[in-house]
């Protein structure tokens, strides 16, 4: 049975008569997802143990496009077809550096793979699908709202990331189809936008889908598709012109040198920092990971130098279980 917990308004559900190509048959190639995590694992404690979401069949033979989050550090997933049926999943991958993951069926989905396009020839106001997982009734009608560069909180950048809107309010994974019927990303994030005299309204921020192709190869085969940038292990967010730290993990290297909440980060290697983007810019080009980073705080009215020595984020992370 389909699962019926949550329907998108009927208002807001794509009309098959708005598409040129066939609505239904390309929303059965997006799929369900949960993903099972030890409660030992790295993530746990952040993204929890139990995830879902959606994965996206990119080939014929089972592949699975998803985000990566859903699938870090997981032993045991799970695809829900629109027609019922549950299938036993393998995680193949996950890339820091874009977002994206892979896994692969277990068994025959026999289900249309979506063809991968390349969003830059999507413009503002183009009309596109956000669908999770369960067909028409988990399918938001929408527009491409923007792109811009996204910073988040835990090391991550994405230099064109995708907003669109209304907001979906099961985002992970999900498709992002553009008005061709390709698939043009893949959702990875709920954000709130001001509207001016207006309440803040919901949209949906996705990773861009042609950043997969030159990493598809690897990723599949377990490979790292990027070389590991140098990571603190700081969960940060912008404070004016400056970078204020709101949490470290616990025992990561900014842990270990006692960098704390509340510290602003001001500099990177001698050079000033004046945003988040700026900030990761100028740690990464530092070099390699395991690198030391000098960084320089100010914690209340105190400025001082500390040396992080950064590590690869992936060493944290529990071995994966090939069946």
């Amino acid at each position: 049975m389909q699962n019926t917990d949550w329907n998108i308004p009927l208002n807001l559900q794509p009309d098959p008569d708005d598409y040129p190509f066939e609505l239904d048959r390309t929303l059965r190639g997006v799929v369900g997802l949960r993903a099972n995590v030890p409660a030992d694992a790295f993530t746990a404690g952040t993204l929890g143990t139990e995830r879902s979401g959606s994965g996206v069949v990119i080939r014929d033979d089972g592949l699975v496009l998803t985000i990566g989050y859903l699938i870090t550090e997981a032993d045991d997933v799970t695809l829900m077809a629109n027609d019922g049926r549950q299938i036993a999943a393998h995680v193949l991958g996950y890339d820091q550096v874009t977002g994206f993951g892979l896994v692969h069926a277990l068994e025959p989905l026999d289900l249309p793979a979506l063809p991968l396009g390349d969003s830059r020839h999507l413009e503002v106001e183009d009309s596109i699908v956000f669908a999770g997982g369960g067909g028409r009734a988990h399918a938001v009608a929408g527009r491409l709202i923007a792109r811009a560069p996204f910073a988040g909180y835990w090391e991550y950048l994405l230099e064109d990331a995708l907003f669109t809107g209304p907001g979906h309010p099961h985002w992970s994974g999900a498709a992002l189809i553009g008005p061709s019927g390709a698939l043009m990303g893949v959702g990875s994030l709920q954000m709130s936008e001001e509207v001016p005299g207006g309440r803040p309204r919901q949209i949906n921020m996705s990773v861009p889908v042609e950043l997969l192709p030159p990493i598809l190869d690897d990723l599949s085969r377990g490979r790292p598709a990027h070389p590991p940038r140098p990571w603190l292990g700081v969960f940060s967010q912008d404070a004016g012109s400056n970078v204020v730290v709101l949490s470290v993990a616990s025992g990561g290297p900014a842990d270990r040198a006692e960098v704390r909440p509340g510290d602003v980060i001001l500099a990177v290697g001698g050079r000033r920092v004046t945003s988040l983007a700026d900030f990761y810019a100028k740690l990464w080009k530092l070099g390699p990971a395991g690198v030391v980073a000098p960084l320089r705080l100010r914690r209340e009215r105190d400025v001082f130098e500390v040396e992080v020595r950064t590590v690869d984020r992936a060493s944290r992370l529990r071995k994966r279980r090939f069946n």
